[in-house]
C-alpha cells in the first residue's frame, strides 16, 4: 500500500498543492527526503509562477509526456539537466525511489548539490527567482542558437514573462531587438522601459510586410495557438525561429518557405546547470532581474486566474518565506 505524502520521507514539509485539474491549490502537508551525502536542504524564500505551472495544474498537456499527477506542488526551479532522456522534472514526476517530486510552492526543498545555483549578493532574491525559469529559457536560446552577436537583429514575439526578460538579455548582449505583439498597448513599455529598438503590431499587415526578411532570428514566447507563417517570412535567409512558449495544440508548419530560405524552426526549453549559473552571473553583471509582482501565498489562486488572462507585469513571485504558514 502506498504511503501518504506526509509519510513518504522523514523530513516534514508544507506547501500548496493542486488535487485535480480544477486549477485550485490549497495547503498541503507532505515530506522531503533526508539530506544525503551530496544533497543540499534549503529554505524557500521566493518562488516564481510560470505559465507552465498553470498548464500543468490544469492538465492542459494531458496528451503530451507531461500529463498531470495529483497531488501536485508546482514551482519552477531548474533542478535538472534538461535534455537528459531520463530527466526528472522538479515536480509532478517520480524520483529514483518511486516517490513523487514536489516543487517550490513549499517551505523547504532538497536537491543534489549539482543542481544548486549560487545567487550573487547584488541580485535581489524576489526578482531573481523567475530567472530560474524565464531567464534561463531565453538566455539559453540566445546563446545556443547564436542569436547573441552584437549587431544581429532578433525579434521577440510576445511581451510577457518570457518575452520581457528575453529583451533584457538580448539588449545586454548588444543585439538589436524588435518586439512583436498583438496590439500597440505595450509599445511604450517595450521601447522606453525595456529598451527594445522597435515594436511591431502583428495584426498590422503593413508593418509586418515592411519587416519581411529583416530578422536574423525570432524567439517566439507565446503559449497561445497562433500561425507561424508571418514570422517565418520575417526571417532572413538561414534565419531561425525558436519556439519557447508551449501551446496546447500542434502548430501548422508551412514547409515551402523553410525550403526556399533554408530557414530553421526549432524549440528550446530551460538550460543546463552550467548555462543557468552563467545566466545568473550575467544577470548580476548587467543588473537584470524579472519585473515582478510579489504576492502572499494565499493570493495564489487569484494570481493563477490573472495569469490565465495575461494580467501580470510580468511575473508573479510568491513570498514564501514571509507568508507560508504551516497549518
Amino acid at each position: 500500500m502506498a504511503k501518504a505524502p506526509e509519510h513518504e520521507h522523514p523530513k516534514k514539509a508544507f506547501g500548496w498543492a493542486a488535487r485535480d485539474s480544477s486549477g485550485l491549490l490549497s495547503p498541503f502537508n507532505f515530506s522531503r527526503r533526508e539530506t544525503g551525502e551530496k544533497d543540499v536542504t534549503f529554505k524557500v524564500l521566493y518562488c516564481g509562477i510560470c505559465h507552465s505551472d498553470l498548464s500543468l495544474v490544469k492538465n492542459e498537456w494531458e496528451s503530451s509526456q507531461w500529463a498531470a499527477a495529483y497531488p501536485m506542488v508546482p514551482g519552477c526551479a531548474n533542478a535538472l539537466e534538461n535534455y537528459c532522456s531520463k530527466w526528472i522534472p522538479t515536480y509532478g514526476a517520480k524520483y529514483h525511489d518511486g516517490t513523487t517530486t514536489h516543487g517550490g510552492y513549499s517551505d523547504i526543498m532538497v536537491a543534489d548539490e549539482h543542481f544548486v545555483v549560487r545567487i550573487p549578493d547584488n541580485l535581489p532574491l524576489d526578482g531573481a527567482a523567475p530567472l530560474l525559469c524565464a531567464g534561463i529559457t531565453t538566455y539559453s536560446t540566445l546563446r545556443y542558437f547564436g542569436l547573441d552577436k552584437p549587431g544581429m537583429h532578433v525579434g521577440i514575439v510576445g511581451l510577457g514573462g518570457l518575452g520581457h526578460v528575453a529583451v533584457k538579455f538580448a539588449k545586454a548582449m548588444g543585439v538589436k531587438v524588435t518586439v512583436m505583439s498583438t496590439s500597440s498597448n505595450k509599445k511604450e513599455e517595450a521601447i522606453e522601459h525595456l529598451g527594445a529598438d522597435s515594436f511591431l503590431v502583428g495584426r498590422d499587415q503593413d508593418q509586418m510586410q515592411a519587416a519581411m526578411g529583416t530578422l536574423d532570428g525570432i524567439i517566439d514566447t507565446v503559449s497561445a495557438n497562433h500561425p507561424l507563417l508571418p514570422f517565418i517570412g520575417m526571417l532572413k535567409s538561414q534565419g531561425k525561429l525558436v519556439m519557447v512558449g508551449a501551446p496546447d495544440k500542434p502548430a501548422e508548419l508551412p514547409v515551402i518557405p523553410l525550403l526556399m530560405g533554408r530557414k530553421l524552426v526549432a524549440g528550446s526549453c530551460n538550460g543546463s546547470m552550467k548555462e543557468t549559473q552563467e545566466m545568473i552571473d550575467f544577470a548580476a553583471k548587467h543588473d537584470i532581474t524579472a519585473d515582478i509582482e510579489v504576492i502572499p501565498i494565499d493570493y495564489l489562486n487569484t494570481a493563477l486566474e490573472r495569469l490565465a488572462k495575461a494580467d501580470v507585469r510580468y511575473r508573479f513571485a510568491i513570498d514564501i518565506g514571509n507568508t507560508l504558514k504551516t497549518s
